[in-house]
C-alpha cells in the first residue's frame, strides 16, 4: 500500500504508523463503520426521543465535553474484535498502543502527557456539514503548542502537518433535522401529536435520507417506527398525497435506485412524491405493475402506488 507520507512529515522512519494505518483501512475500507459510530454518538448525546434535541448547541457544556469519551468508548465497542484494550493508552491496533482523541473542531485535539512519544488517532466530525475525518500522528514535543494547567496541549503547525489522514472530510450519515431550514423544523415540532409531526417530516424532507434517530426526535413517543409503517402510519396517511416512504430492505432499495434517489441504509428511510411515467427509462421505477417517476413541480397529485410488502416488520428498526 502506498501511504501518503510526504518527506517532511516523519523526521525518521516510523515503522508503527504505516502498520496501524493499514490495519484500520483493512478493517473498515470505506470508513462506513466509523462514520456510523460518529452518527450514533451524536444521536446518543442528543437523546432526541426524550428531549427533542438535535443540535450540539442544545447540549449542556458537560454533555459536549463528554462527547470525546463517548467516541472513544463507542469505537472500542464497534471494533471490539479488532481493537484491543491498551495498557497505557486507549487501544492496541496492530499490536501498537494508540490514543484516541476527538474534537468537535478541526485541529482542536487536546493531547495528554501520557500520549507523548505514542501514536494518536485524531478524529473530527461536524454534524452540520455531515463531514468527518480520522488521521494518525506521532506525538513529539516539536509538534505540540503551549501546555495548559492539565498538562495538555494542541498540535502546532508542525503537528497538524504531520497528521496522516486515513479518511479526510468523508461523508457522515446526515442529520436531516439540520439539513432542513430551522423554521421548518420548528413548525414540525410545534404540531401537537407525534403522528402529525412524523407525517409532516416526510412531506418536507422529500428526497432526503431520514435516520431512525430523527424519527424518534420528531415523534418523542414509544414505538415511534410504528408511526411510519403502513396500516395507519405515515405510509398510509401520505399515500393519497402521492408520497411513498422507502426503507432499507431489498425491494425498497431497488425502487430508490431506479428513481435515482439516495439509497437508504440500515435504519434509514427516504420519502418521494411520485407521478406516473409513460414507460421504462432513466429515473423510472416499476411499482405494482406500473411505471413511476419522481413528481416534477407542477405535476398534479396522484395517489402513490402500493409498495412491496415488507417481509421483516422490524427491518427499519
Amino acid at each position: 500500500m502506498n501511504l501518503p507520507f510526504p518527506d517532511d512529515v516523519l523526521p525518521a522512519p516510523d515503522a508503527e504508523l504505516p502498520e496501524v494505518f493499514a490495519d484500520i483501512q483493512r478493517i473498515d475500507p470505506q470508513g462506513a463503520r466509523i462514520a456510523q459510530v460518529l452518527r450514533d454518538t451524536f444521536d446518543q448525546l442528543y437523546d432526541g426521543q426524550r428531549t427533542g434535541r438535535y443540535r450540539l448547541d442544545q447540549l449542556f457544556k458537560t454533555e459536549k465535553t463528554h462527547c470525546g469519551t463517548l467516541v472513544e468508548i463507542n469505537l472500542r465497542r464497534e471494533f471490539r474484535d479488532e481493537f484491543q484494550d491498551g495498557q497505557v493508552l486507549d487501544y492496541r491496533i496492530a499490536g501498537v498502543e494508540v490514543d484516541c482523541k476527538y474534537s468537535q473542531e478541526a485541529n482542536g485535539w487536546m493531547i495528554p502527557p501520557e500520549a507523548h512519544g505514542h501514536l494518536c488517532l485524531v478524529v473530527w466530525a461536524d454534524d452540520q456539514t455531515s463531514l468527518w475525518s480520522m488521521g494518525l500522528v506521532r506525538i513529539t514535543p516539536q509538534r505540540l503548542g503551549a501546555v495548559n494547567r492539565d498538562g495538555k496541549a494542541k498540535l502546532n503547525d508542525a503537528g497538524r502537518r504531520a497528521v496522516v489522514w486515513i479518511f479526510q472530510r468523508a461523508p457522515l450519515p446526515p442529520n436531516v433535522l439540520l439539513q432542513l431550514p430551522a423554521v421548518v423544523v420548528a413548525q414540525i415540532m410545534a404540531l401537537r401529536h407525534g403522528t402529525q409531526r412524523i407525517n409532516q417530516l416526510f412531506r418536507v424532507a422529500l428526497g432526503r435520507l431520514v435516520g431512525r434517530a430523527a424519527v424518534a426526535t420528531i415523534a418523542q413517543q414509544k414505538d415511534f417506527m410504528k408511526r411510519v409503517r403502513a396500516n395507519g402510519g405515515a405510509r398510509s396517511k401520505l399515500q393519497p398525497e402521492g408520497i411513498v416512504i422507502l426503507g432499507s430492505y431489498g425491494a425498497h432499495t431497488n425502487i430508490a435506485q431506479s428513481l435515482e434517489l439516495p439509497v437508504p441504509r440500515s435504519g434509514e428511510l427516504i420519502s418521494a412524491k411520485l407521478f406516473p411515467a409513460h414507460g421504462p427509462g432513466a429515473g423510472v421505477a416499476q411499482i405494482a405493475g406500473s411505471y413511476w417517476r419522481v413528481a416534477a413541480v407542477g405535476d398534479p397529485v396522484v395517489a402513490a402506488p402500493e409498495l412491496p410488502s415488507v417481509s421483516e416488520p422490524d427491518a427499519e428498526e
